[in-house]
């Protein structure tokens, strides 16, 4: 079996074969308008049997769907009386002293929420059941408005799914896709249980359009897509729970970063994913962290996601000028069409042209030689930037790098000193195509010690999903307080979840004995109103004072606590491409200047020196100012920077 990891991303869809002995990457640029298209034209290219293919697959295609607004005509029907929850929300405010904020509108208007009559008790009675009489008259009114896609959301239906279920599979006879709360997320809080249910109701239909497209058009039927929690699940589970895969391409990319950490021996890693669009950072302590606090486009999203922050600063973002005269970066990006002023389309400069504009690119290598940039319309289109702003070109175009790298360095310092972890601890791993000319200055930004920037960083994303194991994750709301119940009694309500699972992820075709389950529980103090989640062993108690104290400054052993939600994780182990080491060698130099050029960094053009990465050999020795060069990204070492090549062949640079 041959394994192939596809990543579609805003500006490039990434390619990753391996066919048990040989690693071959690919870049396409994305097709927006038919994402399929990259897909098949990049198979094509590849020149390989599609029959032979067992393809995991990460796609922009939900996450699109939910933020341009393109997603299905969604009805909701509800507990009568509690239609306005998903408008209503929470009382925080995004923008606490914006007087004039603008909300985004639900995804689903007023007119098409419907009211039932039927009621479940918070102790899971059902006090009322659901009336067929209402369901015809609602049925009835879902084909008139042309209703593709319903969610059913009930007041306290994670007690008891009954009613849901009974509207579920009425409607599901008219062949109507249903996204019942009980099975997408069954917790407690209504307005994130309504939230998540509604957004997959929203994005479902189109995910499982598209997946049927693919389906049809490649010629092997092992097809898995990426998840948003780093695991992978068949095209079937996706297209009923497309809210699992919004962040699937992001979460690829952490996967990857973190398996390449480990051959490396690190295990405390900030990844930072740097693509066309946009900027993905994690924070790992040996595996990938996971939330369940989630907001998009100021919708919370409440299921088991790697843990990540996004900031809109990506090779592709536009640089503009503010109404105040400041220079700006981002979030708007070029995208893949026009493209960065250098792709000869567009007329807008992007990071990228700001990094060619300074030596830091080289025109003729970009993308292994496949195409070349055009840096006269650059130097013509900064010159016109540089006019507004009353400034030389080449400041202006640092000026780009250092508002981009700013951006970035925000959201590290979201993810790690914001909760307490010292970066200096921690080793960037730097990948996406446009990672490696940002990671030295980021780094130095931020007393990061250590940068690794992996072989083929451009598609690791893909390489992550090739390595992606079939993950199932249930949760139930308990409400449990811990005196109440013993570590075995809590146990014992874990069962009906993990026989769940159990019987899923072996549905897929994985062997019992390659199947893991791990426990987890969301707790907190009582009174409080969030929870921590923390793996549920015999010492949870003692873990959880543990967890607050870190994450909080504080911890009180005299307080009660209460387990909110109990979560099984499901893990199908899958046959995984293995990175091999490179032969031994002694310590050398490396001479594989392709040629010379000047860089601008810091006020000064350098003579810098080019390098092949396909042709530096494992314990090599780099010194800056140099660019080296590969066929999916560049990496950019400052003049104060020392790289080697390690047994893997990954970049492992430091100060000198």
């Amino acid at each position: 079996m041959i394994v192939l990891g596809v990543d579609i991303g805003g500006t490039f869809t990434d390619f990753v074969l391996f066919d048990g002995n040989e690693l071959k990457v690919h870049k396409v640029l994305s097709t927006p308008h038919n994402p399929a298209e990259a897909v098949f034209d990049g198979i094509r290219s590849l020149e390989v049997s599609q029959k032979q293919l067992s393809i995991v697959h990460g796609s922009t295609v939900a996450t699109n769907t939910f933020l341009e607004r393109k997603g299905a005509k969604v009805a909701l029907i509800t507990t009568s009386g509690y239609e306005d929850v998903i408008e209503i929300g929470r009382q925080a405010r995004s923008s606490l002293y914006d007087l004039f904020i603008t909300r985004e509108s639900p995804l689903v208007p007023e007119e098409l929420r419907w009211g039932v009559q039927e009621r479940v008790a918070a102790t899971g009675e059902v006090l009322s059941g659901v009336k067929k009489g209402d369901l015809k008259k609602i049925g009835i009114e879902l084909r008139k408005q042309g209703i593709t896609s319903v969610a059913v959301c009930f007041l306290f239906s994670y007690k008891n799914s009954a009613n849901e279920e009974v509207v579920a599979k009425e409607l599901e006879k008219m062949g109507i896709h249903i996204s019942a709360s009980c099975r997408i997320m069954p917790e407690y809080r209504e307005y994130e249980r309504f939230s998540t249910t509604v957004v997959n109701a929203y994005v479902s239909p189109v995910m499982s359009k598209y997946l049927t497209s693919l389906e049809n058009g490649l010629e092997t039927e092992n097809i898995r897509i990426m998840q948003s929690n780093g695991g992978s699940i068949s095209t079937g589970a996706a297209k009923e729970r497309a809210v699992n895969c919004i962040l699937s391409g992001p979460a690829g990319g952490v996967v990857g970063a973190s398996g390449i950490a480990k051959l490396a021996g690190l295990e405390k890693i900030i990844s930072f994913d740097m693509g066309g669009t946009s900027t993905d950072v994690s924070l790992c302590n040996g595996d990938v962290r996971l939330t369940t606090q989630t907001l998009i486009n100021e919708m919370p999203i409440k299921i088991p996601v790697v843990d990540m922050m996004t900031v809109g600063a990506g090779g592709g973002s536009l640089a503009y000028i503010d109404p105040g005269g400041a220079l700006r970066v981002g979030p708007q990006s070029a995208g893949a069409d026009p493209g960065p002023v250098c792709y000869g389309k567009g007329k807008e400069i992007t990071v990228t042209d700001a990094n060619l504009f300074l030596g830091r690119i080289n025109a003729q290598f970009f993308l292994g030689g496949r195409m070349i940039l055009e840096t006269d319309m650059v130097s013509r289109y900064i010159g016109l930037l540089a006019k507004k702003l009353k400034m030389t070109s080449v400041r202006v175009a640092e000026g780009i790098i250092d508002v981009a790298n700013a951006n970035m360095a925000s959201a590290i310092k979201v993810i790690s000193v914001e909760k307490g972890f010292d970066v200096r601890d921690y080793t960037l791993v730097s990948f996406g195509g446009a990672g490696g000319l940002h990671a030295c200055e980021l780094a130095q930004s931020l007393s990061i010690k250590k940068v690794l920037v992996p072989k083929n960083a451009g598609v690791l994303s893909a390489l992550g999903m090739t390595v992606a194991d079939i993950v199932k994750d249930y949760s139930r709301s308990i409400l449990l307080k811990v005196k109440e119940r013993g570590y075995s009694e809590i146990l014992d309500l874990f069962k009906p979840l993990i026989s769940k699972g159990m019987k899923d992820v072996l549905s897929e075709g994985v062997r019992k004995s390659s199947v893991k389950v791990e426990n987890s529980v969301d707790m907190r103090y009582v009174g409080q109103s969030h929870e921590l989640m923390l793996p549920f062993k015999k010492s949870y108690i003692e873990d959880f004072h543990k967890l607050h104290k870190k994450t909080y400054g504080h911890a009180n052993t005299d307080y009660g606590i209460e387990v909110v939600n109990i979560r099984v994780r499901v893990i199908g182990k899958t046959r995984k491409p293995s990175l091999r080491k490179k032969v031994k060698i002694a310590p050398v130099k490396a001479q594989t200047v392709t040629r010379k050029i000047k860089c601008y960094f810091r006020g000064k053009w350098l003579k810098t020196d080019i390098y092949d990465r396909n042709r530096v050999r494992i314990h090599s020795r780099i010194k800056g100012p140099a660019v080296i060069v590969e066929d999916t990204s560049t990496t950019f070492l400052p003049p104060e920077y020392i790289c080697t090549v390690d047994d893997y062949e990954n970049l492992i640079i430091e100060e000198k």
